[in-house]
C-alpha cells in the first residue's frame, strides 16, 4: 500500500523528467516568389542550396515595369513545404552572409503572425547604404545611425538576430539582439525589449514577445520605380546558421560597443 502522498511525488517526478517544449530546428527552406508582383514580366530565377546559399534573381531588362517592387522571401522550414511557426517562447540565434547586387534592398526577417511575409525586417538597400531593424513586432535599431555604416552594392555582409524570450512579462519582456560583421568589424545592437502588443489578442498570441507564431527567414526586393530603365537585384545568402540554444546576449552600454569596434 502507498505511504500517503506517494502517488503525489511519483506524478511531481514525472512532471520534472517530462521534456520542455524546443524550438524546432529547421532542416529546410521554403521559397514564397513575388509576394509582391508589380512586375509579373521580370525573369526570377531562384536556387535553393539551403543552408549552404540561397539565390534569388530577379529581373527586367526590357524595362517594361513600373511600380514599387517585387518582393521575394524564404523561410525556415521543417519539411521544405510549410515555413516554421515559431511560438513566443522559442529562443533562437539565425544568421547568414548576405550579398546584393542591385537596384532594391533586402536582409532577414522576423515577421509577426499578421504579417508573415511582408513586415518584420533587418533591412539593408544599397540605394542609399542604410541597414537598419524595423516593422513587425522588431525594436527599432539603425546601423547606420549607431555606427554610421553604409552598405555598398556587391560587398558581403554577416547579419545575425538572437531572440530571447526571458519572462515575456512586462517586468522582463522577450529581446532582440541584432549583429552586423562588414569590412571585418563587429557590431551589435546590444539586447532590446520588445513592447507590449496587443492585450485584446491574448490569448492566443501572447503580449511581450515575438508573439505567436512568428516567422524567420529572409527577404529581398527589386525596386521597379525608374521608368524606361532596366531594373534587377540579385540576393545571395551564405552560410545559413541557426541555432535553438543560443547564449542570451551581454547587455551592451555604448562605451564597451565603441571599445569593440575600434
Amino acid at each position: 500500500m502507498p505511504r500517503p502522498g506517494y502517488s503525489l511525488l511519483l506524478l511531481m517526478m514525472s512532471l520534472a523528467a517530462a521534456p520542455a517544449l524546443a524550438t524546432p530546428v529547421p532542416n529546410s527552406a521554403v521559397i514564397h516568389a513575388r509576394v509582391f508582383n508589380d512586375c509579373p514580366a521580370s525573369t526570377l530565377t531562384v536556387t535553393n542550396l539551403y543552408p549552404a546559399s540561397i539565390v534569388i534573381a530577379d529581373a527586367d531588362s526590357a524595362a517594361a515595369c513600373v511600380g514599387f517592387a517585387n518582393l521575394h522571401t524564404w523561410r525556415f522550414s521543417t519539411d521544405g513545404v510549410n515555413p516554421v511557426e515559431f511560438q513566443n517562447g522559442d529562443a533562437c540565434r539565425y544568421s547568414s552572409t548576405l550579398v546584393l547586387d542591385g537596384v532594391g534592398e533586402g536582409g532577414l526577417n522576423l515577421s509577426p503572425w499578421w504579417s508573415p511575409d511582408t513586415d518584420g525586417m533587418f533591412n539593408v538597400r544599397p540605394t542609399d547604404g542604410e541597414i537598419a531593424c524595423f516593422g513587425g513586432r522588431m525594436p527599432f535599431f539603425s546601423f547606420t545611425a549607431a555606427f554610421g555604416l553604409h552598405y555598398v552594392n556587391n560587398t558581403p555582409i554577416t547579419l545575425g538576430i538572437l531572440y530571447n524570450p526571458r519572462g515575456l512579462s512586462a517586468a522582463q519582456p522577450a529581446q532582440a539582439t541584432y549583429t552586423v560583421r562588414y569590412n571585418d568589424v563587429d557590431y551589435t545592437s546590444g539586447p532590446l525589449d520588445f513592447d507590449q502588443g496587443n492585450p485584446a489578442e491574448d490569448p492566443p498570441h501572447g503580449q511581450w514577445g515575438a508573439l505567436t507564431p512568428w516567422y524567420a527567414g529572409g527577404h529581398v526586393k527589386m525596386f521597379v520605380q525608374t521608368v524606361g530603365q532596366p531594373h534587377g537585384m540579385i540576393a545571395t545568402w551564405t552560410d545559413i546558421q541557426f541555432d535553438a540554444n543560443p547564449t542570451p546576449a551581454i547587455p551592451m552600454t555604448w562605451g564597451r560597443l565603441k571599445a569593440m569596434n575600434r
